[in-house]
């Protein structure tokens, strides 16, 4: 019982993970680029560092919505499927 819901943690965990791992990166990526940019051209503009940042998130959710979705749906109907054998 202890080692299937330890499981289940550390399955949560991982999900998680994968499902923030594009959007951390390619925050990740075009911050460097801007700080690349930034620090190349001299340019200190605020708004530079960001709003590039967030678009380019935006666009990342939006072509992995459908992946992100079948995921979670997945590790859903994993769970509720399991919830009978937790049940003394």
């Amino acid at each position: 019982m202890e080692s299937t819901l330890i499981g289940l943690g550390v399955q949560t965990f991982k999900v998680a993970l994968s499902l923030a791992l594009p959007m951390l990166l390619a925050g990740l990526g075009a911050g460097l680029a801007i700080s690349i940019f930034q620090a190349t051209t001299q340019i200190n503009e605020m708004t530079l560092s960001f709003v590039p940042k967030i678009i380019l998130v935006v666009v990342v959710v939006i072509f992995a919505m459908p992946w992100m979705m079948n995921t979670m749906i997945d590790f859903t109907t994993r769970v509720f499927n399991m919830i009978p054998t937790f049940i003394f």
